[in-house]
């Protein structure tokens, strides 16, 4: 059994975790000239279209694995699909990814080994769920599910935890002999793109710079706007808030698509 040839150890801290420090959302991994979220939708849905750029998924149907239902898609719509990390950057960053250039962890974010599209609200009830916290509830999938989760830790080189390890072993018990996920799309484990890891840009700031604009992204009339969560922006009647809006963040957006606390 693969599981057992991975690492066994504590969880790292989350000390300097930020979705950010694993590259933009979504970036074009392997350029082929579309973002990583509409090539993991094209792939998986059915009786797809596409928007005039022939990259944004416009619409399409999708047979959920992990609740076993199905959805009809139309771009826009950020509370219908989500595209889950099968391996959450959560749970990376606490077994390993914390290490790791900002490169790889854009590789481990964009891989589309670790990457399916799930029903939104099964996705953010996951948040970064490993094994023995969160399993889908479709029951039928659980095998290939942990399966996938092996498959990408070992990629990556990623250990488990011990509560993990045993969850991993108690799914995959009576799947018949459930082989290890294949890697088909073969991505690099490291992006070539040109980025930069946040913190570095933070630590290169003048410490007696007082500007909040890098940190608060676009202004309104008044001042800069930044909003630490969505009910903040729900407070401030901010939502939904779109790329490009002030006080728009990757860390208002979980799913990637450009909008902000739907």
């Amino acid at each position: 059994m693969a599981v057992s040839l991975l690492p066994v150890k504590g969880r790292a801290p989350m000390t300097g975790y930020d979705r950010d420090r694993f590259g933009a959302a979504w970036l074009d991994a392997d350029r082929n000239g579309c973002d990583t979220r509409n090539d993991i939708l094209g792939e998986h849905l059915t009786a797809v279209t596409l928007e005039n750029n022939g990259c944004v998924v416009a619409t399409g149907s999708y047979e959920d694995p992990y609740t076993g239902s199905r959805i009809d898609y139309w771009n826009g719509h950020g509370a219908l699909i989500d595209i889950d990390h099968i391996v959450s950057l959560g749970n990376g960053w606490a077994t390993g990814a914390f290490g790791w250039p900002i490169e790889k962890r854009a590789a481990f974010a964009n891989d589309p080994l670790n990457l399916l599209p799930t029903d939104a609200g099964v996705n953010r009830q996951k948040g970064d769920g490993d094994a023995a916290t969160w399993l889908p509830p479709n029951t039928s999938y659980r095998c290939e599910y942990v399966s996938r989760q092996v498959a990408v830790k070992a990629k990556y080189d990623l250990w488990v935890t011990a509560p993990e390890k045993a969850a991993i072993q108690r799914v995959l018990a009576p799947c018949d002999g459930q082989a290890l996920t294949s890697d088909d799309w073969g991505a690099s484990t490291e992006v070539d793109h040109n980025i930069s890891d946040p913190t570095d840009a933070n630590n290169d700031r003048d410490p007696t710079d007082s500007s909040e604009a890098a940190a608060t992204g676009p202004t309104r009339s008044g001042g800069p706007v930044h909003y630490d969560s969505c009910d903040a922006a729900r407070a401030a009647g901010g939502t939904p808030v779109r790329a490009g809006d002030p006080g728009y963040g990757t860390h208002l957006d979980r799913d990637g698509d450009g909008i902000g606390c739907e």
